[in-house]
């Protein structure tokens, strides 16, 4: 399936790819989540270096759907926001993914699992308030500048889960080698 353009397509490809990292993440055995990731230097983006384990992957996601949240709610109420908070931008987002990731270390998977169903159903009912038109039709908000209000939904759910699933596959490859 290719990127969600509707509405329809937008909410079943976010539960779709929910439901298939939920089922990997019941899926891992013991050793798969006491081992940290560890993934060769093929593998340039900054993340594959900075997440160490799964709590670190859910609290990514989760933190993600925050800033999402924070964004429409707070322009919906006519207070003026971006969508990445001050100081970043998207050239030094990865300095905020870094600081998400620091601010979490002390949160274990199990308080990150919760957390992330959470967010998970707040983002999906969000979405739901919108019609099909104010999601997917661009210059319906002027707060969502060049973009589709959907774009910022489609980005924080179903591609993001993607990514996750992908990390998650590669780190369970990699403990099937270290055997």
């Amino acid at each position: 399936m290719g990127r969600p353009t509707s509405k329809t397509d937008l909410l079943n490809a976010a539960e779709a790819n929910y439901k298939e990292l939920k089922a990997l993440i019941a899926s891992l055995s013991e050793k798969e989540l006491s081992t940290p990731f560890q993934f060769d230097d093929s593998k340039k983006e900054a993340h594959w270096k900075r997440d160490k384990n799964l709590r670190d992957v859910l609290i990514h996601l989760y933190e993600w759907h925050q800033l999402l949240l924070d964004f429409v709610t707070s322009n919906q109420a006519g207070v003026s926001k971006p969508f990445l908070p001050k100081p970043y931008n998207w050239k030094n987002y990865g300095k905020m993914n870094e600081w998400f990731w620091q601010k979490h270390q002390d949160t274990d998977l199990e308080e990150a699992k919760v957390m992330l169903d959470e967010s998970h159903r707040k983002v999906m009912e969000l979405a739901e308030t919108f019609t099909n038109e104010e999601l997917f039709s661009k210059g319906i908000y002027q707060w969502a500048g060049n973009n589709a209000l959907g774009a910022y939904f489609v980005s924080d759910t179903a591609s993001h889960y993607t990514w996750a699933v992908k990390k998650i596959k590669a780190h369970r490859k990699n403990c099937k080698a270290f055997v």
